[in-house]
């Protein structure tokens, strides 16, 4: 099995290194491991979902209005 460093992966994923260590540390992609102070990942690894919350706008009520209706 071929594996990759957290740069490399960071790269491919167009993500920073320091939130793959986050994954890794996680425990979020299969197969990792820490070498010395390294960690290395399956290169057939695959980006874990984004488990962020997004907000969603507030409906736009009558009382949120700014105009005044004169």
């Amino acid at each position: 099995m071929e594996y990759l460093s957290a740069k490399e992966v960071a790269e491919k994923w167009n993500i920073s290194r320091r939130r793959v260590q986050i994954l890794c540390e996680e425990g979020r992609i299969p197969g990792t491991f820490k070498l010395s102070d390294v960690w290395v990942i399956p290169k057939d690894a695959e980006k874990p979902a984004d488990r962020r919350k997004t907000r969603k706008k507030p409906a736009n009520r009558e009382g949120d209005k700014l105009v005044s209706e004169d």
